[in-house]
């Protein structure tokens, strides 16, 4: 649940507030209007700062009446990103004694960018992500007074890309025991109901059925035959154009026959991230309403390890009848997929997006502070590096030449599933899927390396960030 957020478009002659963010313009001087103003001096004076260093570090001191204030000036020749950190980091202090309400104060010439960076933030790390203890003594926020900014419009978007995110983030924290493929089909179905989404479920049976091959291999080492593709649809009336999100939704990666080591098998709970993504880009746009019609496909399995699982030298074959070389069963993803590219590239959107967690040799290339992105075409690569500065998701655009390709060419089948060296295997696997995409489909690709970045990223202060809904969202907006 958000945080209610109300709106005053002056400044009150004094505050009660008991949590208080005051975001002032960068400058030389102290304005003179600012709340508490003499106690920051003071402060400033104290730690021998001069006041324009509140640019980049904020500061944080206590009233006589024991509320907490923070003052951070914020330079408008940032980007976004770094806004959003610099307010993220300033209001932290404040959101670690969990109040029930807090207040924010915006002066200057960009008030408006400024509160929409500020209540954004409050809204996404002020609500609580799902824990599991004995005694949890957390309070989510539950009120923000928002001062010196009138235009309450655009904060109803902005709350709805937040209702994203943290849909996002709450399903991929969840346990692999709490999150399996069947309980997160129960938790679709239930969402879909709550949306009006058109709701349709390709389980095992029906998979088999469609000879959707590649997706069976996967799942079928999993005890409970629990695993599907889920399709949700979303339609405005005055859509003139359609866009496919596609969302890999693995709960678990034991990495198969080949087994991952522990280390690497920690967290794979959230390999089902991508599907989070989608999940949230589709209620936050139906929460704006947006006019866009929305085809929305959900991967959802495990990898296991047992007698039924696929195994190294298999050869499966796809739904569009290719016929993949198993190489690795740890390399999984790329492998379902396949197939709900396919299905969702056979219905003609005018742009496919996928979203996956899927390849190591990604976060070894940008670490966890940006994703990867690949494009059909460097017009459509440009547009989501463009739109990823401008909403603070930091994307960077990724080649994927066919002379990559002949790395995946088989002796025994029409392709390999991946090589054995890892080398450039964000590339290969790109090139893997695009054997799936059906022609002519404008795609995009997003390996979600920053999906887990330690310390926070951007806007959210917790790990698991909810990279890619903003992007996804704003993304929508052309179409």
């Amino acid at each position: 649940m958000l945080a209610q957020l109300t709106l005053f478009p002056a400044l009150p002659k004094t505050f009660n507030a008991t949590h208080l963010l005051v975001l002032m313009p960068k400058a030389k001087t102290l304005q003179k209007d600012i709340p508490y103003g003499d106690l920051l001096a003071a402060t400033l004076k104290r730690r021998d700062m001069k006041a324009e260093e509140l640019a980049k570090s904020p500061v944080a001191a206590n009233t006589e009446k024991g509320a907490l204030v923070v003052w951070a000036m914020m330079d408008a020749a940032k980007d976004t990103f770094g806004l959003q950190t610099q307010v993220r980091k300033a209001m932290q202090p404040l959101l670690d004694e969990h109040p029930k309400e807090l207040s924010i104060v915006v002066t200057g010439m960009n008030v408006q960018r400024e509160a929409e960076l500020a209540v954004y933030g409050v809204w996404v790390n002020g609500a609580l992500l799902p824990v599991s203890k004995k005694k949890d003594e957390r309070k989510a926020l539950q009120k923000i007074a928002l001062y010196g900014c009138g235009d309450n419009k655009a904060f109803d978007a902005l709350k709805a890309q937040a209702a994203g995110n943290l849909l996002c983030r709450e399903l991929t924290v969840l346990p692999p025991n709490e999150l399996t493929p069947g309980s997160y089909r129960q938790r679709v179905k239930k969402l879909a109901q709550e949306n009006k989404w058109k709701h349709e479920e390709f389980d095992m049976k029906a998979l088999r059925k469609m000879g959707a091959g590649a997706f069976v291999a996967v799942a079928q080492g999993s005890h409970d035959e629990d695993a599907a593709i889920v399709h949700l649809s979303y339609k405005h009336p005055k859509a003139k154009q359609t866009v496919a999100l596609v969302g890999k939704g693995i709960c678990f990666d034991t990495g198969g026959h080949n087994l991952k080591p522990s280390r690497y098998m920690l967290n794979m709970h959230e390999d089902m991230n991508g599907s989070a993504v989608s999940l949230g880009i589709l209620l936050a746009a139906s929460q704006q309403k947006l006019p866009v019609n929305i085809d929305c496909w959900l991967a959802l399995a495990q990898n296991h390890i047992s007698p039924k699982a696929y195994k190294q030298n298999d050869i499966v074959k796809a739904l569009n009848g290719t016929h993949i070389e198993v190489m690795h069963t740890d390399a999984e993803g790329r492998m379902v997929l396949a197939d709900t590219l396919t299905l969702a590239s056979r219905a003609k959107p005018d742009l496919m997006i996928d979203f996956a967690t899927l390849t190591g040799s990604m976060a070894m290339a940008l670490g966890a502070r940006y994703s990867g992105v690949f494009a059909t075409t460097d017009e459509l690569a440009q547009r989501a590096v463009s739109t990823s500065k401008q909403v603070g998701e930091r994307l960077c655009a990724f080649p994927q030449d066919e002379d990559y390709e002949p790395a995946l060419d088989s002796k025994v089948a029409d392709i390999k599933q991946c090589t054995l060296d890892g080398d450039a295997d964000h590339i290969l696997a790109t090139r893997f899927l695009k054997r799936f995409v059906e022609k002519d489909t404008p795609w995009l690709h997003v390996d979600l390396s920053a999906s887990r970045c330690e310390g926070g990223l951007g806007a959210v202060a917790s790990e698991v960030n909810g990279f890619g809904v903003a992007w996804g969202l704003k993304m929508l907006s052309f179409h």
